[in-house]
């Protein structure tokens, strides 16, 4: 008889607050859904919604919410990758979510084998103004990865798509066109305007630093793929000592100021992690992937990624992974073999490259 009504009062606060949170109206909880989507870190930010109640289930799935959703909401490990998280990003895909339609395609181009379905979702995100999936179908261009041989490129194309993600802001790509056109590749050549494009690349890198704080600069998340090379020696044979590589946190841009290193696109992150788990079908005999680490993108074809001009040994998918791996780590790699080189008497040859060793050549 005592303990009765504590029950009938507890029960009834909880009646009140359900009343309370069930009041709001459905545009309300829609918007603030769609701001929390749009501002996750992490899937998690925006899942553990869905297990509220049954009611937040529902909206947080409404179009409206899942077209906002940032890049971080799909950022899907590759362990973790089920025909759930396939299904999820397939609905974000149809309620016209950009963002899920570069990370759905790139994961069906290069890690699924479905060519012909990631191209068509990589185009739907760029036709939303996507720099990223405007930059990926460049390269795809510019290698023919879409093919099975060489003459599968289509550099006209590359180049407009290039100065398109340029426009929106995308320094690689920028960084690509110059290249393009000092070259006189896929382009008519014009030296000038390729300076001058490049110049503008190194003042948009030099810029982010400046906006950096000194906190910031000395404090960079390092991506677990780069902490193994810092700290780490290399051995000059010629001069028989070990030298330092550079902290892989920061990157020296062309002006010689520390730059932070660009953070890594989640879905970059699981193309190498399914390759690396074995969930990827094995690479052919001759083939590799694009030896910047945080790319992940691997070749369809023998030599379908270009080299370095100075070593050979290493090959990248972009211009925009050459210049990044050229400051993180194979500047000084390439600096010693061309050192022994020398030593050993390839004087000339060294000297038509050295000016052009951070190219990318055929």
């Amino acid at each position: 008889m005592f303990r009765q009504p504590k029950r009938q009062k507890k029960l009834s606060n909880a009646t009140t607050n359900l009343d309370y949170i069930d009041r709001l109206p459905d545009d309300l909880v829609i918007t603030i859904l769609s701001k929390l989507s749009s501002s996750a870190s992490s899937p998690s930010d925006f899942f553990t919604v869905l297990l509220t109640c049954k009611r937040l289930n529902k909206l947080a799935l409404n179009p409206l919410v899942i077209s906002k959703a940032g890049l971080h909401v799909f950022s899907v490990k590759a362990k973790s990758w089920s025909e759930n998280s396939h299904r999820f990003l397939k609905y974000a895909c149809h309620v016209g979510n950009p963002e899920a339609c570069y990370t759905l395609g790139m994961i069906r181009f290069y890690c699924l084998q479905s060519k012909g379905n990631g191209l068509s979702l990589m185009a739907r995100a760029a036709i939303k103004s996507h720099a990223l999936a405007l930059y990926s179908l460049a390269v795809i261009q510019f290698n023919g990865s879409g093919g099975p041989t060489k003459n599968d490129k289509n550099l006209r194309s590359a180049v407009a798509l290039c100065a398109r993600a340029a426009s929106l802001g995308h320094n690689d790509a920028l960084r690509e066109l110059g290249h393009c056109l000092q070259d006189g590749y896929g382009v008519n050549k014009n030296i000038t305007d390729g300076r001058r494009l490049l110049f503008q690349a190194n003042t948009r890198e030099l810029a982010m630093s400046l906006c950096c704080s000194h906190h910031e600069l000395c404090h960079v998340t390092v991506p677990d793929q780069l902490k193994n090379y810092s700290g780490q020696t290399g051995f000059n044979k010629s001069s028989g000592q070990n030298v330092r590589l550079e902290s892989g946190c920061l990157l020296l841009s062309d002006y010689g100021c520390n730059v932070p290193l660009p953070k890594i696109h989640p879905v970059n992150v699981f193309m190498k992690e399914w390759y690396d788990s074995g969930k990827g079908v094995e690479l052919g005999k001759g083939l590799s992937f694009c030896s910047y680490v945080g790319c992940g993108r691997p070749e369809f074809r023998i030599r379908e990624f270009r080299r370095c001009s100075i070593c050979s040994k290493v090959r990248y998918c972009s211009r925009g992974c050459q210049a990044l791996d050229w400051k993180l780590k194979h500047k000084l790699e390439c600096t010693i073999v061309a050192i022994d080189h020398v030593n050993e008497g390839g004087v000339e040859e060294i000297v038509g490259n050295v000016d052009v060793a951070n190219e990318i050549n055929e």
